[in-house]
């Protein structure tokens, strides 16, 4: 499985990007999928997440500004950021749990990450 992130750049505060990440290969079944960013000298920390039927999750910090989605027929993720803020600067990076058959367990495919510098 591969996936590809894009949407990233650079913004002023106020704005808004929409983060895409496509998911390319074999599998069965794509199961949750979620944005993750890394700041620097900060460690990786959950953005939002999305199940299979939809229940999405988000971390405080972005509550009310950022919008998960996804769209299962294109097997592509979607994150919707608004009202950014400095503090939303990191590379944001997305990952998919997939199974290769009906009975496997999901594993963990992470992208490559795609940078969002929020600054005027």
């Amino acid at each position: 499985v591969q996936l590809q992130a894009s949407g990233g750049g650079l913004v002023q505060p106020g704005g808004s990007l929409r983060l895409s990440c496509a998911a390319f290969g074999s599998f069965f079944s794509i199961n949750a999928m979620g944005w993750y960013r890394q700041a620097p000298g900060k460690q990786r920390e959950l953005v939002a997440d999305i199940t299979s039927g939809g229940m999405a999750n988000y971390a405080d910090s972005v509550k009310g500004r950022f919008t998960i989605s996804r769209d299962n027929a294109k097997n592509t993720l979607y994150l919707q950021m608004n009202s950014l803020k400095a503090e939303d600067t990191a590379v944001y990076y997305c990952k998919v749990a997939a199974a290769h058959s009906p009975w496997s367990t999901p594993y963990d495919y992470w992208g490559q990450g795609t940078l969002v510098t929020v600054s005027s």
